[in-house]
């Protein structure tokens, strides 16, 4: 069975509370017994590119976090999410 892949729009920053978007992932997919890979996809990449970086994914994550480094990119990504009908949350 191939894994579950998560794309997380945002900007990571280790020094502020990302690292628990990482630490609930991999809680998660350990507690369901799911094989999860996940990946950041920053607000500037995806700016002009959102549909091309997260095709890709299973599911969609919007972290918390603002302000982004690229609000249109995390907007465009944001829109992908709902109009492609991949499951979507945000924070």
């Amino acid at each position: 069975m191939s894994p579950v892949r998560i794309g997380v729009i945002g900007d990571f920053r280790p020094y502020v509370y990302h690292h628990a978007t990482n630490d609930a992932l991999t809680l998660t997919a350990g507690r369901l017994g799911v094989d999860l890979e996940y990946e950041w996809a920053p607000t500037d990449a995806l700016a002009g590119h959102a549909a091309a970086l997260l095709e890709r994914y299973d599911g969609i994550w919007a972290s918390p976090g603002s302000p982004y480094k690229s609000m249109e990119g995390a907007l465009e990504g944001i829109r992908f999410a709902r109009e492609s009908g991949r499951p979507f949350v945000a924070t």
